[in-house]
């Protein structure tokens, strides 16, 4: 019997190719899709879980609270007291290690470069269960001459993994100090949160150690290991008191020097669990931990994976059950000779087991070819074997049982409901009962609609944040970085640079964003931006000034008691006439007059509110960029220029440089890669709701096919037989996007509400997306619709 039901599907499939490509297509690109989706979530919930003690492994937070007890913004980093003295004096925590980014100046053979590592305490390994190819695990970062390099930079500088012993010569100061290599680690793992090619032990002088004010100062990661008996509110609230026992002398000592304002730099203690930084909004992995994630991407791409999934089942349910009409006189026979209703109820299901088993098959080939682009698109490194998880594969066969009985119990259990009598002598007729089939074709367009939609927005926002005036020109600017020792080091870079003529300005200014306080002249304490540059920096990058005047060497005393602010600085300190208001930094006795306000510009990326600016050319800050201004179409030889020229003066600093323009776009990366995610998903859906709708209008017209053939006898046009086949698909494209707009509408305004400079939904858009579906729907329907208007009516009536 089953033998039997195996050779009537092959049939049927060979029978009716473009049916079963239809339905194999659709299913393909859904599992596929599907696939792809639950291996992006995977290796997202994955995440450091391969780490022994994982779920004992907390890193410890701050919040701000104030002398009134209001909390402030958490805060995922710590100082140097936290993790030793919080060790030392709670018991149930059995290990701590800090974590901080850095880099150092490396030599290569005769070539310096900058690499990027991590400080750590010895204790890493010990909380952190990295593999070792060569050395000692407990040791090997005890010595602070020592490094542990990764295997992939054991090779890059020495050829080989055994590396123990070697020296890598690291710049201190003006000079090449010798490390030994201790350790080399297996290569991080790539769904690690922490990943590292050089490690370097934490440097803590003596002066930082008994230094009780760096209670107060906040700038790595700092994690323990607690007992796994540990209640984790109770350990939070014992180091939140010793933290206010330990630290009562450091407050009476900055409230000294800095005022009653102490009493809102308070902080309360908390723990978050390792395993959820990944995905953290408000405490996310920075400094020194990479790949911080937003669950949003996983919620997003399943939502996709479930739409055009569930559109190619729609296919399947619509497609059978509209191919019904074809079989019911197989089905009428076959109750006639005794076949009952579970019988055939099976026969059917074992058609849409055969379609699924070959639409898994060629699913599982779309992936291995579509893997490499989905990789650059999610900035992931997924590959084919990871599917074979022993909790994947019960997955993908619970998915294709879900599957099978999705696409093909409905039609199974209707088509064996078939009346024999009716369906041999055909009178058999869905119609008035096909009120499924038309809910489907409008949920599928409703979802593909939608995806359209949100596309749509999303590149117009895109466009918007690519395009949008940032308050400056950043064309033609090349930043180079060095951290100087001097202004008078900057400078003299700067004239060199001046002497060629294709250079037109050079501006120093601080490496990295600075952010202090300080109180205006009302008393009233306001964070800002703290910039340190020249008089050069409006000049280079076309920043205007609103009102007053810019630094100037024709007023040395500019760099000692000058600054100049924004206009949201202005706003926040409710100046009306801010020229000659002081800006008062307490803190070191020092007060700044306002000379001049800067027109507001996006220092930042339009994902960030402009904020307050404070300008200086105060001399005991250091500048760590250059913005160097070249003349357009002389990038090569300037380029060539500015290299020559820094290697001559710093000859064992590494030189690198990147055009201004080009980091701009860099902070929209991931909008770029989400514009391309959804355009994707959008295509599909529309491809697989189109292939449907095309399948609908072939068996639509072939059940009409007398009915052609007598309208066209009887003087019909060939444009009003294809506005007869095309009118109740297109009512149901119309109902799709009267459903699908103003879903479309709500989802897409909380999506812009992330974005402080965002665009105006307007109507056009809306339309256009629903103008492009009904073309799109339209064209599908008419070239069936046509084709069938102009057969020959003799044919279509001798047709039966």
């Amino acid at each position: 019997m089953l033998k039997n039901y195996f050779k009537i599907a092959l049939r049927n499939l060979a029978r009716n190719k473009v049916y079963s490509f239809i339905n194999i297509a659709g299913l393909s690109i859904g599992l596929a899709c599907a696939m792809l989706i639950v291996l992006y979530v995977k290796d997202e919930v994955s995440y450091d879980r391969f780490y022994k003690n994982v779920n004992n492994i907390y890193r410890i937070t701050t919040q701000g609270i104030d002398k009134n007890g209001v909390k402030g913004g958490k805060n995922p980093y710590t100082g140097l007291f936290q993790g030793p003295r919080f060790a030392q004096n709670v018991p149930d925590i059995k290990y701590f290690v800090r974590v901080q980014s850095g880099s150092e100046n490396i030599k290569v053979g005769t070539e310096v470069k900058d690499q990027e590592l991590l400080y750590v305490d010895s204790s890493f390994f010990d909380v952190f269960s990295f593999p070792l190819v060569n050395g000692n695990r407990h040791t090997c970062l005890q010595d602070l001459s020592s490094v542990v390099l990764s295997e992939d930079e054991a090779k890059k500088q020495f050829g080989t993994t055994d590396a123990i012993g070697k020296i890598v010569m690291m710049k201190d100061d003006s000079v090449f100090v010798p490390h030994k290599v201790t350790a080399v680690a297996k290569r991080c793992p790539q769904n690690s949160s922490i990943k590292f090619d050089m490690l370097l032990p934490l440097k803590e002088s003596r002066e930082d150690a008994s230094n009780s004010e760096n209670w107060f100062s906040f700038f790595l990661n700092t994690f323990v290991v607690l007992d796994p008996s540990a209640n984790i509110p109770a350990v939070a609230s014992r180091i939140t008191t010793f933290y206010n026992q330990d630290s009562k002398d450091a407050i009476k000592s900055v409230r000294a020097k800095f005022g009653n304002e102490v009493d809102n730099w308070m902080s309360i203690y908390s723990l978050q669990p390792f395993l959820n930084m990944h995905m953290s909004t408000e405490l996310p992995a920075q400094n020194g931990l990479s790949d911080a994630s937003n669950p949003m991407y996983s919620y997003i791409l399943s939502g996709i994976a479930l739409f055009v999934l569930l559109i190619a089942c729609i296919n399947f349910v619509n497609l059978t059950v509209a191919r019904s009409v074809k079989r019911a006189k197989e089905i009428g026979i076959r109750k006639v000779v005794g076949g009952d209703r579970r019988q055939l109820i099976i026969q059917f299901l074992g058609e849409s087991f055969l379609l699924c088993i070959i639409a898994f098959a060629s699913a599982l080939v779309l992936v291995e070819l579509i893997l490499p682009v989905f990789n650059e698109l999610s900035n992931k490194s997924l590959a084919l074997s990871y599917l074979f998880d022993a909790k994947l594969v019960a997955g993908y066969i619970l998915l294709f049982i879900l599957t099978v009985l999705l696409a093909g119990f409905y039609p199974a259990v209707v088509l064996s409901g078939y009346n024999p009598v009716q369906t041999l002598y055909s009178r058999f007729s869905l119609a008035g009962k096909n009120y499924l089939q038309k809910s489907l074709v409008v949920l599928q367009f409703a979802l593909a609609s939608f995806l359209i939609m949100a596309t749509f927005s999303i590149y117009k926002q895109f466009i918007f944040l690519t395009t949008e005036k940032l308050g400056y020109d950043d064309s033609d600017i090349v930043a180079v970085n060095k951290q100087f020792k001097t202004h008078d080091e900057a400078r003299l870079f700067k004239n060199e640079l001046l002497k060629d003529p294709d250079i037109t300005s050079v501006a120093p200014r601080n490496s990295g964003t600075w952010g202090t306080v300080a109180k205006v002249s009302n008393d009233s304490t306001i964070g800002f931006d703290y910039e340190t540059v020249d008089e050069s920096f409006l000049l280079t990058l076309k920043i205007p000034l609103v009102q007053g005047r810019n630094f100037s060497p024709d007023f040395p005393s500019d760099s000692a008691n000058s600054i100049l602010v924004n206009e949201t600085f202005v706003k926040l300190a409710h100046w009306k006439n801010p020229i000659g208001q002081t800006v008062n930094f307490w803190y070191i006795n020092k007060k700044y007059t306002v000379i001049g306000v800067v027109k507001d510009y996006h220092y930042a990326s339009l994902n960030e509110k402009i904020g307050g600016q404070l300008f200086t050319m105060k001399k005991a800050n250091n500048y760590g960029k250059v913005f160097i201004k070249i003349k357009p179409n002389t990038a090569s030889a300037s380029l060539k220029t500015i290299q020559k020229i820094f290697k001559r003066l710093f000859p064992i600093t590494p030189y690198g440089y990147i055009f201004m323009n080009e980091e701009n776009r860099k902070n929209y990366e991931a909008e770029a890669k989400w514009k391309q995610i959804m355009l994707f998903g959008a295509a599909l859906t529309i491809f697989i709701s189109c292939i449907g709708l095309f399948g609908l209008s072939v068996l639509s017209a072939e059940k009409r096919t007398k009915e052609i053939g007598i309208r066209k006898v009887l003087g019909a046009s060939v444009s009003s037989i294809v506005s007869i086949l095309s009118t109740d698909f297109l009512k149901l494209i119309f109902i799709s996007l009267v459903i699908s707009m103003p879903l479309a509408w709500m989802a897409i305004n909380k999506w812009l509400q992330n974005y402080p400079y965002r665009i105006t939904l307007s109507w056009w858009l809306f339309a256009t997306a629903g103008l492009l579906v009904i073309l799109i729907a339209l064209f599908t329907i008419s070239f069936q619709s046509v084709r069938s208007a102009i057969a020959n009516p003799v044919k279509s009536l001798r047709t039966e």
